[in-house]
């Protein structure tokens, strides 16, 4: 849970930026995103495969040197 403390000195904008950094860092709105809509067990499968599989084929790629 992203959390920040807001000194007296400091900007109101800063403040947010800082919030915002941390919220990405944090991956919360990647994990809303993700669970906004409910997903098929089967669809989270195939998207999971096929992500694998992409790794796999760009992974062969590098190492022979290819672009």
């Amino acid at each position: 849970m992203a959390h920040i403390v807001i000194d007296d000195s400091e900007l109101l904008e800063k403040a947010i930026k800082r919030f915002k950094r941390m919220v990405e860092k944090e991956g919360i709105i990647r994990e809303f995103k993700k669970r906004e809509y409910f997903e098929k067990p089967s669809t989270i499968l195939n998207r999971k495969k096929k992500s694998i599989a992409r790794k796999l084929m760009k992974k062969t790629r590098k190492g022979r040197g290819e672009y």
